[in-house]
């Protein structure tokens, strides 16, 4: 028992020693976090650039069965909300 006692204290004397006396709080104070927001805030001076590789080709448009597919879709969705709002109504009386 005593030797369990005795090299707890040691254990706990080295860990001890081996802190610091810095205050961890510094590390998180206004003047070092706020540095950082400052310079996020600050105004953009740069002026955006075209990419050329972004641009859309000439002459490409939907086929006729993506046009088809995007026309079959948005009736879906309008279906889907009349639904949503004749469900809505009738929960509410």
């Amino acid at each position: 028992m005593k030797f369990r006692l005795a090299a707890a204290t040691a254990a706990s004397l080295a860990l001890a020693a081996c802190g610091s006396a810095d205050d961890a709080s510094t590390e998180a104070e206004a003047n070092t976090v706020e540095v950082a927001a400052d310079e996020a805030m600050e105004p953009v001076t740069e002026e955006p650039v075209e990419d050329p590789a972004a641009d859309i080709e000439e002459g490409t448009a939907p086929t006729a069965a993506e046009a088809a597919s995007v026309e079959e879709a948005g009736d879906e969705a309008a279906a889907t909300a009349a639904a949503a709002l004749d469900a809505m109504a009738d929960d509410s009386q």
